[in-house]
């Protein structure tokens, strides 16, 4: 148990809050027959879910109840997204960057509240990573569609799992201050989240064991297949109608033809 919990400005916490909403918006922008409600609900859900689910699940007040501006800030973002999608992509490295800042910053705060409520690591780490993409979880459900979180994709939640860590560790063992340790949160969850967007770094899809067997055959295949065009690997081929002992790389016959004569060896071997 840890004794504060890792804080942050109302003004920061408004504009992470914005820019979630503002990208829920843009998200169901490409869904038709949404109404005005629809994209408010939308922006609350991805600017707030997070942190609801994290406080319900900590059985304390959701912290965006304790003000108003949080759902103000969530509904107007939200429309602005809707409003003005053409000029918000135009932008869209600013947004990306704010938004992985906002997820390392929810890691911090899930992570140490839960901490500081007495839950083991590992069941912090769970709380941190929550807070940190649960509003992503809510909108999908809310829209009905496959939740993204679960799908290769660049890496999102592992960012915000392995900030948490790095805050655990620097807490737990190393007895840094919890704002020290937050920041860092933030610093490593950022980081790693827009290299897995400039990188493309994903998790692998998950497989069998037998499709990885499959797999490295057909590996393998592909692998004799370019040796055979490039002619590192060459194999004996024999034309129709030419007779075996004509290939270059056939023996010499012993015995008799099919007509009962000596063969060719035979017979130079009787005279």
């Amino acid at each position: 148990m840890i004794a504060e919990t890792f804080h942050t400005p109302l003004a920061i916490d408004l504009v992470a809050v914005g820019v979630g909403s503002l990208q829920g918006a843009m998200y169901a922008a490409g869904f038709k027959r949404i109404d005005l409600l629809g994209v408010a609900i939308i922006g609350i859900a991805v600017g707030i879910g997070g942190g609801f689910l994290r406080d319900i699940l900590l059985n304390v007040s959701p912290a965006a109840f304790s003000n108003n501006l949080y759902l103000i800030v969530a509904i107007g973002a939200a429309f602005i997204g809707m409003l003005l999608p053409k000029l918000l992509r135009r932008v869209d490295p600013v947004i990306t960057l704010l938004d992985a800042l906002s997820v390392g910053m929810f890691a911090a705060i899930g992570t140490t509240k839960a901490l500081a409520l007495g839950l083991p690591v590992a069941p912090a780490l769970f709380i941190g990573a929550l807070s940190a993409v649960g509003g992503g979880v809510v909108r999908d459900v809310i829209l009905n569609i496959p939740i993204a979180l679960m799908h290769v994709g660049s890496l999102y939640a592992v960012a915000a799992l392995v900030g948490a860590a790095v805050l655990s560790v620097l807490i737990l063992v190393f007895n840094v201050p919890v704002m020290i340790a937050g920041v860092a949160c933030v610093v490593v969850t950022t980081l790693l989240r827009l290299l897995a967007v400039r990188f493309g770094w994903s998790l692998p899809e998950q497989r069998a064991l037998s499709r990885l067997q499959l797999r490295r055959q057909r590996q393998v295949e592909a692998a004799i297949e370019e040796a055979l065009h490039t002619g590192l690997l060459t194999v004996p081929i024999t034309l129709p109608g030419e007779d075996a002992a004509d290939s270059p790389h056939s023996e010499p016959r012993h015995g008799r033809d099919d007509d009962g004569t000596p063969g060719a060896a035979d017979g130079a071997s009787q005279k």
